[in-house]
């Protein structure tokens, strides 16, 4: 296939408005052609181009870093005693050979050996059984943590290996038939996703404690095919916690549902009304909902049913209706007002307290391509520019101070309202200006964030699964996998081990407090 031929330099001097025009739509078309053909390589079974470019975000802190080590070794790189706290299951005195006469014994040199010991462990019951002079029978019990014919410790790490390790179902079953084990590919898949009533309510417990005790939230989604279809897995978030859920919808109505946090009602309050206002739901239709403000639907059935009774059909309104008495749910069970939704601009996610990812922000400027010198000069100042208002935003959320805001959001003003005579930038800056907003937000609430890295980071766990397995099949295997995930990386940010966590509940110990409490705990002594 041919290459698209490269823009020739051309001389800043014989560049006018309308031939920048032009070549800047032939360079627009030009990376719609590399686009088409990447994706014609896809389909044809072949590799697209390979993008990739250097992060530019934190890489003056990654360089202040290097300098902060007077001694020019890398943060954390410190020795310590690797085998100190290290318990001793077995200890082995080795006698030395050829001691010659008159040596004097001087104690022990210790050598400390790690090792793992991965073997099945069968154990046979043998109940005592009596019969009473009635003619019944009593027997002994099974200790409590038994619950089948498979033991805590195998099922423990059969949903480790599975949830934590990513191994698929015919490769664990492999490994365990090598190991020893006894068990059918349809018992291990139950052992997966089956009898999990305390972990999916341990889960729903999460994302209440979550909104409840955050000052914001972290949110993002990604594919999540399902029984063969296309579907979405929305994750909601932030340092304390990781919660996921899978739908086959990503719209703001699956949002507003998830927020409710469990509650299915629908309600029509002064919240509900405004949002429908404001969504310019027809004031004849409003009219008509305003008269049953304070009513409660318990259902979706019910809501949609009475809809339809009071003749609003049309989807679009039905859309604005629906979202108008979610809102007012979510408001209506005690949601935070003042908890901030920080999202990657994506549509559904803007209601409440909106902040938007600077890294996504800055993305539009950075896709930009220049066919001259003095536009890649203009550009590379602008990038610069925005860089450096990060890393002062970064400085003012530890130190916020009135005169710095102001001079910060003044700086604003200057970087996007300037007009470079590139028209491709100046339409970038433009749209990015109109998001003043939710990206100065930061300004008044230096508690949050100035990106959503910790949903990229938490819901690439779903792109990685999607790569390995395709997609789930049953209904129960997805419901399992966006527990235990979300389980998975709660304990992890709550700084608990998975692998006890799993043995605690499964044997119904219990003596690891639930995840929703210790979420409340750490947030309520954090400072963010």
């Amino acid at each position: 296939m041919a290459k698209i031929p490269k823009l020739p330099d051309i001389a800043e001097q014989d560049i006018t408005a309308e031939v920048a025009q032009l070549l800047e739509v032939i360079r627009y078309q030009a990376e719609l052609i590399g686009q088409l053909r990447d994706e014609i390589a896809v389909l044809k079974g072949n590799k697209p181009r390979p993008r990739i470019k250097p992060g530019r975000m934190e890489k003056g802190n990654k360089e202040k870093k290097k300098t902060e080590c007077s001694d020019g070794k890398r943060p954390g790189s410190a020795k310590r005693s690797k085998t100190k706290a290290l318990p001793i299951h077995e200890t082995v005195e080795v006698p030395a050979e050829n001691v010659p006469a008159g040596s004097q014994f001087k104690g022990y040199r210790e050598f400390t050996v790690q090792g793992l010991v991965v073997e099945p462990h069968n154990i046979l019951y043998r109940l005592e059984r009596w019969r009473t002079p009635e003619g019944s029978y009593v027997e002994g019990k099974l200790p409590r943590e038994v619950n089948g014919h498979f033991s805590p410790e195998l099922i423990r790490y059969i949903v480790y290996q599975y949830h934590q390790c990513h191994v698929t179902q015919p490769l664990l079953l492999e490994a365990l038939g090598e190991f020893g084990v006894d068990i059918s590919s349809g018992q291990l898949s139950r052992i997966l996703i089956e009898g999990h009533d305390s972990f999916h309510e341990e889960k729903e417990d999460i994302l209440s404690g979550g909104l409840e005790v955050s000052s914001y939230i972290n949110v993002d989604d990604t594919g999540a095919r399902h029984q063969g279809r296309n579907g979405y897995c929305t994750h909601i978030g932030n340092e304390f916690f990781a919660w996921f859920e899978s739908t086959g919808s990503k719209s703001r109505i699956n949002f507003l549902e998830l927020l409710r946090a469990g509650h299915k009602e629908y309600h029509i309050n002064e919240e509900a009304l405004c949002y429908m206002k404001a969504q310019k739901l027809p004031e004849a239709q409003r009219r008509v909902l305003e008269k049953e403000k304070q009513k409660v639907f318990a259902s979706d059935t019910e809501w949609n049913s009475h809809l339809h009774a009071i003749s609003i059909t049309s989807k679009r309104h039905v859309r604005i209706a629906t979202e108008g008495a979610l809102v007012g749910s979510i408001i209506e069970n005690d949601f935070n007002r003042d908890l901030v939704v920080l999202s990657d601009d994506a549509g559904q996610y803007n209601v409440f307290l909106h902040g938007l990812c600077w890294v996504h922000a800055e993305r539009t400027i950075g896709k930009i391509t220049p066919f001259c010198e003095k536009h890649r000069r203009v550009l590379e100042s602008s990038r610069e520019k925005i860089w450096t208002l990060y890393d002062d935003l970064k400085a003012y959320k530890k130190k916020p101070i009135l005169k710095r805001k102001r001079e910060l959001a003044k700086r604003f003003e200057t970087i996007f309202k300037e007009k470079t005579g590139f028209i491709t930038l100046d339409l970038a800056l433009e749209r990015l200006y109109r998001n003043k907003a939710e990206l100065l937000l930061v300004l008044d609430r230096p508690d949050i964030p100035l990106h959503n890295n910790e949903s990229e980071r938490d819901i690439r766990e779903y792109v990685k699964r999607r790569k390995v397995s395709g997609g789930t099949r049953s209904d129960p295997g997805r419901k399992s996998r966006d527990t235990f995930t979300s389980l998975k990386k709660t304990c992890r940010k709550l700084g608990i081990s998975f692998w006890k966590y799993l043995y605690d509940r499964i044997t119904g110990n219990n003596n690891i407090p639930q995840l929703g409490t210790l979420i409340r705990e750490t947030a309520s002594t954090s400072t963010y």
